[in-house]
């Protein structure tokens, strides 16, 4: 009986249009367009095959304050800032995204790689740069938004922030271990020597990360905090490290890390959100395959509570709790809401993919959800955040005729060095921060922070809510993009 109200409450919920006009969507543009996004957020020298040509070369001198070379890695937002625990997740999910759903990404798998690369060179450098230290951050963040500049002609003090024995931060440190581990399994079969290195680094980051545990938000509470504090403590970040690298080694070690420690760690805690902050939910998603594919018994656990997660997404369930707009967009709080919604919007499909690969359901109390009904659910968030809303805007830029024109984003906003030369000084920027005009650069395919819980949204430059870009909301989106690009493709 429930199974079939949840049939026929979504579509009382969400705002569906014609079939014909969800036809319209072009998943594979999209798809392109999301990886493109990183090209704009890039620090460092740019390389010769860079496509975002308004950007130019930036932070050419970072670590230099420490004698290390921090050059290179992506700017997390719309600022100059160069912070490691989002910069390490975003890493993270597009090397999920390439190990889930690659093969369907054709022609931009190679971009994807790239933008992949890009984050995993600036982490292992990071984390190899100075024994028992990894550098998590660059720049001060209160002294670069006191500025409004372009990245390739800011010059506001680039400080370099690290965690050491003495001051540690198991989050930050077993999220990189994380990033790399991931993408050691990128390269493994295209470059395996880089792979190794990878893997390898990514092991002494989780033993540094696992051995002196502590807060990163405790050591650098002043730099990081309040934009990337660790809310979740870093419980979450060692099981979800030491689970990417039990699948990126195959060393029974982390397996009987994850076993022994797991319930210590919240291996049974019901959780409902994932971010670059909580990981608990993609851990119990990575973790499930092992028990749908492998039979571990010792996981079953995490399917019971990846089940959980997932009822707790869909209307007419015993555990029902999400919310969504009158429009149906997933929300989850007024700040940067798309991250919730492309997040689990990938987690939805990975699941979807581990169920229908062994013909296992979603157990919800006395009724069952089968993977097209995660599919079916994915696709009104992918939908909807392309243009298939109540305002009939694309929240992605440069995706369809109606988009954000005022970005909240210091190199798109301001004119590009190409243009204007000339230095624009910190505080000459803010005029460009407070005008209406559009920006005159286009950071194509970057995904904003998104409309209000009453599907409004405000096209202004000042709203950092909602028109500011950031890595982690592009980095699940480009796995999702890639599904329905080739389901597109097979129909």
């Amino acid at each position: 009986m429930e199974a079939k109200l949840i049939l026929y409450v979504l579509p009382c919920l969400f705002f569906l249009l014609h079939p014909s006009m969800a036809n319209a969507i072009n998943y594979a543009d999209a798809l392109g367009k999301s990886i493109l996004f990183f090209e704009g957020q890039r620090s460092g020298k740019l390389p010769p095959g860079q496509r975002m040509t308004w950007r130019g070369n930036s932070g050419l001198s970072d670590g230099s304050t420490a004698n290390v070379d921090l050059v290179g890695g992506y700017y997390d937002a719309g600022d100059n800032v160069k912070f490691g625990l989002p910069m390490a997740f975003t890493t993270t999910m597009l090397a999920w995204s390439v190990l889930e759903f690659g093969r369907l990404m054709q022609g931009e798998l190679n971009n994807a790689k790239a933008a992949v690369r890009w984050g995993s060179d600036y982490l292992l450098k990071a984390a190899t740069a100075t024994p028992n230290t990894l550098y998590v951050q660059v720049a001060d963040p209160n002294q670069d938004h006191s500025c409004w500049e372009r990245p390739e002609d800011m010059d506001t003090p680039r400080n370099v922030y690290k965690i050491t024995s003495q001051n540690p931060g198991s989050d930050v440190a077993a999220e990189t271990a994380a990033a790399l581990a991931a993408a050691s399994l990128v390269f493994k079969r295209s470059d395996p020597a880089y792979s190794s290195k990878l893997l390898h680094a990514a092991m002494r980051v989780f033993d540094f990360a696992n051995r002196y545990r502590g807060s990163y938000s405790d050591s650098l509470s002043s730099v990081v905090c309040p934009f990337y504090c660790s809310y979740s403590g870093y419980h979450d970040e060692l099981l979800w490290g030491a689970s990417w690298l039990h699948r990126a080694s195959n060393n029974f070690t982390y397996m009987s890390y994850i076993q022994s420690n797991g319930a210590l760690l919240g291996a049974g805690d019901d959780d409902y959100s994932f971010s670059w902050d909580d990981k608990r939910v993609g851990t119990k998603i990575l973790l499930s395959k092992g028990f749908l594919k492998n039979k571990v018994q010792g996981l079953q656990l995490y399917k019971a509570h990846s089940d959980n997660y997932i009822c707790s997404l869909i209307p007419g369930t015993n555990s029902y709790q999400a919310q969504y707009t009158p429009g149906g967009l997933f929300y989850k709080e007024s700040g940067s809401n798309l991250q919730y919604v492309t997040a689990t919007s990938f987690l939805l499909l990975t699941y979807s993919k581990y169920l229908r690969s062994t013909g296992a359901t979603v157990s919800c109390g006395s009724s069952v959800l089968t993977p097209s009904q995660l599919i079916s659910l994915a696709k009104k968030q992918v939908d909807y955040i392309l243009g298939q809303n109540p305002a009939g805007m694309s929240y992605m830029v440069g995706f369809g005729s109606h988009y954000p024109l005022r970005v909240h984003h210091r190199g798109s906003s301001l004119p590009s060095f190409h243009s204007h030369p000339g230095h624009i000084s910190c505080n000459d920027g803010f005029q460009y921060l407070h005008s209406n005009s559009p920006n005159p650069n286009l950071l194509v395919g970057a995904v904003l922070g998104g409309p209000d819980n009453k599907d409004s949204f405000s096209d202004n430059r000042d709203n950092y809510q909602q028109a500011e870009p950031a890595t982690y909301i592009n980095a699940p989106f480009v796995g999702a993009l890639a599904f329905f690009a080739g389901a597109r493709r097979a129909t």
